[in-house]
């Protein structure tokens, strides 16, 4: 049985997340343009959001396991 692959730009939310939560700048996105930067993006400001609001280690896992 074949995986099915996961969706590119939630792919990219999660990766920029993960980006804004070790503390990375948000000029390191791998995208130059299009959705996918767009959505790096986007979860870079939603990390970088739950970092400030005191969001550790624990609230990152339990997040990523929501998605």
């Amino acid at each position: 049985m074949k995986r099915q692959k996961r969706n590119p730009n939630d792919r990219a939310f999660h990766k920029g997340y993960v980006a804004a939560m070790e503390g990375r700048n948000h000029n390191s996105c791998p995208h130059e343009n299009g959705s996918q930067h767009q959505e790096w993006v986007n979860g870079w400001r939603q990390g970088r959001q739950d970092y400030w609001s005191g969001f550790g280690r624990a609230a990152l896992a339990q997040r990523m396991a929501n998605m």
